[in-house]
């Protein structure tokens, strides 16, 4: 009698961000930086050439005190989907690049393949892509303390956040020789997602029920992805890129401030387009 062999979906690896947690103490920004050999400058002040894969936004809701309230808002790469992996970097790079893995979910970033047209930068409507305008250059010693694991990047070519995918490689690796099917959840985590001491992000597969970021946002298939969580949101969620990082809040001008609603419109709600 031949066993049938129980066939899994493909993993969708996406995030859940708590924005009533985030602290905004920026230990993501930090660990990401570390973890994946970020280059930095001398002089950061100048936001527009520096490098960062996760960037922390400062949002407030306009009132004067002691109205005010404030939200912290970090955001890597949203690896979109759009419509059967057509990302709106994916498909604007004439180099390939960038690609959508149909395994993972994650939008890659091939540096050696980059030669710098920065049309992925353009076509990002997250502005979560950053160029490399100079060679990094280390501190005398701190060469020593960079990951083996992850390629420091040349000038001349984009890179972004790439949900840590030297971590995934490595469990990979793990889970096969352990003989399982699947990764497990505890041994596929990006460092921010370990860093973060509010427990504020919460990492894993959105396909699997097991898995917490799956339970937390209760993606709908049927739907666009969309969350059936009522605190659940994404940016620019009306693009329909179908992006795999959501985000929590309690406040309702927290989440109208993830998309351009007009004041007559709901948050979720989606336009019909005009004819």
């Amino acid at each position: 009698m031949k066993h049938e062999q129980k066939h899994n979906p493909p993993m969708k690896y996406g995030m859940a961000i708590d924005l009533d947690k985030c602290t905004g103490c920026g230990a993501c920004m930090v660990a990401c930086m570390s973890e994946n050999n970020v280059p930095f400058k001398k002089d950061e002040s100048n936001k527009l050439d520096s490098i960062t894969w996760i960037r922390v936004y400062k949002l407030t809701n306009g009132k004067s005190f002691p109205d005010t309230e404030i939200c912290y808002l970090p955001r890597p790469c949203q690896h979109c989907e759009g419509h059967g992996g057509h990302s709106p970097c994916v498909s604007v790079c004439p180099a390939t690049a960038t690609d959508y893995s149909q395994e993972t979910g994650i939008v890659s970033q091939i540096y050696t393949r980059c030669f710098g047209c920065r049309y992925c930068m353009a076509a990002c409507p997250y502005h979560a892509r950053y160029f490399n305008w100079w060679d990094p250059v280390w501190p005398d010693g701190m060469e020593k303390s960079l990951s083996p694991n992850v390629s420091p990047r040349m000038r001349g070519v984009v890179e972004k956040c790439s949900f840590c995918f030297h971590r995934y490689q490595q469990a990979k690796n793990k889970a096969y020789l352990d003989g399982e099917r699947r990764v497990p959840e505890e041994a596929y985590q990006t460092a921010c997602t370990q860093a973060c001491p509010a427990g504020a992000i919460v990492f894993g597969d959105l396909n699997n029920p097991t898995h917490k970021v799956h339970q937390i946002v209760k993606p709908d298939p049927h739907n666009g992805n969309k969350s059936k969580n009522p605190r659940a949101f994404r940016l620019l969620e009306r693009l329909g890129t179908n992006t795999k990082v959501y985000y929590l809040s309690s406040r309702e001008w927290v989440r109208r401030a993830g998309d351009n609603y007009l004041e007559h419109e709901k948050t979720g709600q989606v336009s019909k387009p005009h004819h």
